[in-house]
C-alpha cells in the first residue's frame, strides 16, 4: 500500500471555484500564491485591450477575505491598519495597508464595512495567512473576532468602460448609484453576491463576492451577456499590465517589508491624525519627517526592449535604483516601467537635467529610458 505524501500534497497548488471554467475555456494556468490561475485565455495583449476598449471577465478567488466584526472592530482596525476604519461608513470601502512596527508594509489591503460591526479585509493571496494572524494578535483585548473566510468566498471582477452596462442587465438593483469605493449586497444572475465598485485596472467596474458554488453560474451569465458588448475573459498577465498601466504597486514588487508607504508615494494612506497609537505609528512619523531616500518612479524605455523587475537603472552608468515592474504598454506601444531611483536622482531627470543620463542595464546592454510621471494611464471620466 502507498503512503500518501502529505508533505507533496501540500504544495499542490489550490483550485478556484472556477477552475473547471478556466479548464473549458482552454486558458493557459500558471501557479501563483499558491493558487492554480488563469495566466492568459488566448493572447494577454488582447485581454489587455478589451478592458480598455470594452471589458475583461476575471477570476480573482484567490484573494483572502477576513472578517472582523463585534463592537470594537473598527477599533481594532484603527490600532492594526495605517487608516482610520472606524468613521468609514456602512456600505463604504477603503484602500489601506497594515505596517511592521519598523513602517515596513506587511500588505496592502481593501476594507469593506458591512454593517456598524462588521468589517472584511481583503488580502493579497500569498499574505492572507500573515494578515489574519496579525489582525488576531493586534484585535487581543478588544471586543472583535476575525476570522480568515477566504474558503467561504468566490471573487469575480468584471472592468472596462461597459462593464456597468453589462452587469446592468443582470444586476438586481440600478448601478448609477453605487459609487467608488461602496459596496451593496445585490442579486446577480439570480444569485445572492456583495456587489463592490472597486478594481485593480484602471478602468470602471465591479467586484462580485459570490458563494463558490454560485461562481461558475454567475461567471457564465457574465461572458454571455457580455459577449455582445466585446467582454471577453481575461487572465493575469493582462491584469498585471492593466495595473502597472495605471500606476498600481504590486505587492512583491512595489510594496514589502523593506518599503514604507512614503517610498511608494502613498503617504495618503496613512492615517496621523486619528485618536490613539496604531503598529508602525512612531517609525512612519519619523520616516514622513526624514523624507524618503527613495522614490518610486515611472519610467518609459527608449528602445523596444522592456525594462523588467530587478533590472538595475542606471545614472550615467552607476547603479540608482532597481525596476520593480515592467512591461510593453499595449495601450500606447512602449515599454514601461516603475522603478525605485534615489530621490535626489528621480528629481534631477524628472526636471530633464543635462548632467547625467538615465538608462536600464538589459541583459548585458544599457538602454536609454526616461522618467514619467504615474500613473502612465489614466481613463477619461
Amino acid at each position: 500500500m502507498t503512503v500518501p505524501d502529505a508533505t507533496a500534497a501540500a504544495r499542490q497548488p489550490r483550485l478556484t471555484p472556477l477552475h473547471a471554467v478556466h479548464r473549458d475555456l482552454g486558458a493557459a494556468m500558471t501557479g501563483f500564491a499558491g493558487w492554480l490561475m488563469p495566466l492568459r485565455y488566448r493572447s494577454e495583449t488582447l485581454e489587455h485591450q478589451a478592458v480598455r476598449s470594452a471589458a475583461g471577465l476575471f477570476d480573482l478567488s484567490h484573494m483572502g477575505e477576513i472578517a472582523v466584526t463585534g463592537p470594537d472592530a473598527g477599533d481594532a482596525l484603527d490600532y492594526a491598519l495605517t487608516g482610520r476604519l472606524s468613521v468609514l461608513a456602512p456600505g463604504r470601502a477603503r484602500y489601506t495597508m497594515i505596517c511592521a512596527e519598523d513602517g515596513g508594509v506587511l500588505d496592502d489591503l481593501i476594507v469593506y464595512r458591512l454593517a456598524p460591526e462588521e468589517f472584511l479585509v481583503v488580502a493579497n493571496a500569498a499574505n492572507t495567512a500573515v494578515v489574519s494572524q496579525a489582525l488576531a494578535a493586534r484585535a487581543s483585548g478588544r471586543r472583535a473576532t476575525v476570522r480568515d473566510q477566504t474558503d467561504g468566498y468566490a471573487l469575480i471582477a468584471i472592468q472596462g468602460p461597459r462593464a456597468a452596462t453589462i452587469l446592468a442587465a443582470l444586476a438586481g438593483i440600478p448601478l448609477g448609484p453605487v459609487r467608488y469605493y461602496a459596496s451593496q449586497p445585490a442579486t446577480v444572475a439570480g444569485r445572492e453576491v456583495l456587489l463592490a465598485r472597486t478594481g485593480y485596472t484602471g478602468e470602471d467596474g465591479f467586484e462580485l463576492f459570490t458563494r463558490p458554488e454560485d461562481a461558475p453560474h454567475v461567471w457564465t451569465e457574465l461572458a454571455e451577456a457580455g459577449a455582445p458588448n466585446g467582454l471577453i475573459p481575461a487572465g493575469l498577465a493582462a491584469r498585471d499590465t492593466l495595473r502597472l498601466e495605471a500606476g498600481m504597486p504590486l505587492y512583491g514588487n512595489e510594496l514589502g517589508p523593506d518599503v514604507t508607504p512614503f517610498e511608494a508615494g502613498l503617504g495618503r494612506v496613512v492615517a496621523f491624525g486619528k485618536p490613539g497609537d496604531f503598529v508602525g505609528r512612531a517609525a512612519l512619523a519619523q520616516r514622513s519627517q526624514a523624507g524618503p531616500s527613495r522614490v518610486l518612479t515611472g519610467l518609459a524605455a527608449e528602445s523596444r526592449r522592456v525594462p523588467r523587475h530587478g533590472y538595475p537603472v542606471l545614472w550615467d552608468g552607476s547603479p540608482v535604483g532597481t525596476v520593480t515592474s515592467g512591461a510593453p504598454y499595449p495601450t500606447l506601444g512602449v515599454p514601461i516601467a516603475m522603478a525605485y531611483l534615489e530621490a535626489g536622482i528621480a528629481s534631477a531627470a524628472a526636471a530633464g537635467s543635462a548632467s547625467g543620463r538615465l538608462a536600464v542595464a538589459i541583459r548585458g546592454r544599457t538602454e536609454p529610458a526616461h522618467v514619467v510621471s504615474l500613473p502612465f494611464y489614466r481613463r477619461a471620466d
